[in-house]
């Protein structure tokens, strides 16, 4: 590892649905990273069963630098990055933003609701903090979302993922930031 070099949240792609596959992999290298999933009724051998599955069937966030990851890249070539189309760069997400979001998919909420970046216009809510609860401290946006009958706060990664959490009290929402009118 070069001195120069930190350890980043990376968004990257595993074609052909092999998620948790490389995620068994990355584990047994002792590499952290993370895979956002919620709980679906699935329907095996005649019975229904609630079962773990990725949101998304092929994203997954390594945490890592960037040499080693190209060593493990080297051995997994259906382990792709993501690349932010506006610029042509890897889609770093910044730890702190990272965190938040581990902190809230990983409680694996059944009124978690996930979104593509597209699906949600962040410019029209407002930017607020919550003040209580379970996820007090934590930043978003709070604005209405499709499959939802009232607003919500989301908490999005760049380009990648956004993701409603459950109604929150109104007197747990401390507002940062207004909309801009326009």
């Amino acid at each position: 590892m070069l001195s120069s070099e930190k350890m980043q949240w990376f968004a990257m792609r595993a074609t052909y649905r092999r998620g948790m596959q490389i995620k068994a992999l990355l584990d047994k290298e002792g590499i952290n990273n993370f895979i956002p999933m919620r709980y679906e009724v699935r329907i095996r051998n005649g019975r229904k069963r609630r079962e773990l599955v990725p949101v998304i069937s092929d994203l997954i966030f390594v945490h890592a630098v960037q040499s080693e990851l190209q060593k493990v890249k080297f051995k997994l070539p259906y382990l792709q990055y993501m690349i932010d189309i506006r610029n042509g760069q890897k889609i770093i997400v910044p730890d702190d933003q990272m965190k938040q979001f581990i902190a809230v998919a990983g409680t694996y909420d059944e009124h978690l609701i996930f979104f593509s970046p597209d699906e949600v216009n962040l410019r029209k809510g407002t930017k607020v903090r919550i003040t209580g609860g379970d996820f007090e401290g934590y930043e978003g946006v709070f604005v209405k979302v499709k499959g939802a009958r009232d607003r919500r706060v989301v908490i999005s990664l760049q380009g990648v993922i956004a993701m409603a959490m459950a109604t929150l009290s109104p007197d747990l929402i401390e507002v940062i930031e207004e909309p801009k009118k326009r």
